[in-house]
């Protein structure tokens, strides 16, 4: 049966896509009802018959404990940077400086791109201003940057955040492509 393997993946696929769609659809509401998970259920299906996306699978792996890691430190690292964005929101003095940096990413998925590029942007204090998919490169905004050693410190932060994600829900490929390549040296943008 050869092509068993490739319908059960895409089945995977969809059911983990209609899953997530009825979790964002009940958050939406505010509240977690049969009717609101019945409700879900039915938008997804339609969204996924009659609005198709490209096909994005799923090769990694889960990895419990790399994820429950990568979560804390995201969670202290948003109130870390909320605190950091207060501060420079109320401070006297200069403006702030900012900065767009490019960011190439080791792992050139266009899900580790996205992935890293939505976790990004949920930090205070940064923006993904574009995406390049041909060379997985990011382009972030970074509020409040005075010198090279704060953008080198911004790109350093940006590509352990990839790693972390990696680490979570990577392959074992991507796992062996990230700790066998190093950053790439990159100049102020």
């Amino acid at each position: 049966m050869p092509g068993w393997r490739p319908d059960r993946r895409r089945f995977r696929d969809h059911l983990v896509t209609i899953a997530w769609l009825v979790a964002v659809w009940s958050l939406l509401w505010g509240e977690f009802t049969l009717g609101n998970l019945l409700g879900g259920a039915v938008v997804a299906v339609v969204v996924l018959v009659f609005l198709p996306l490209p096909r994005v699978t799923f090769g990694g792996r889960l990895r419990p404990l790399a994820l429950a890691d990568l979560v804390v430190r995201f969670v202290f690292q948003l109130v870390v940077a909320s605190v950091q964005v207060a501060w420079v929101a109320v401070r006297p003095g200069q403006p702030p400086r900012n900065a767009i940096i490019a960011v190439r990413l080791r792992v050139r998925s266009d899900l580790n791109l996205t992935l890293t590029a939505e976790v990004l942007s949920l930090v205070p204090g940064t923006l993904i201003v574009e995406a390049d998919r041909e060379t997985g490169t990011l382009y972030v905004h970074v509020l409040d940057v005075r010198s090279a050693e704060q953008l080198a410190q911004s790109r350093a932060r940006i590509l352990t955040l990839e790693a972390r994600l990696v680490r979570a829900v990577g392959s074992d490929a991507e796992l062996r492509l990230l700790s066998s390549t190093q950053p790439e040296p990159e100049g102020p943008t």
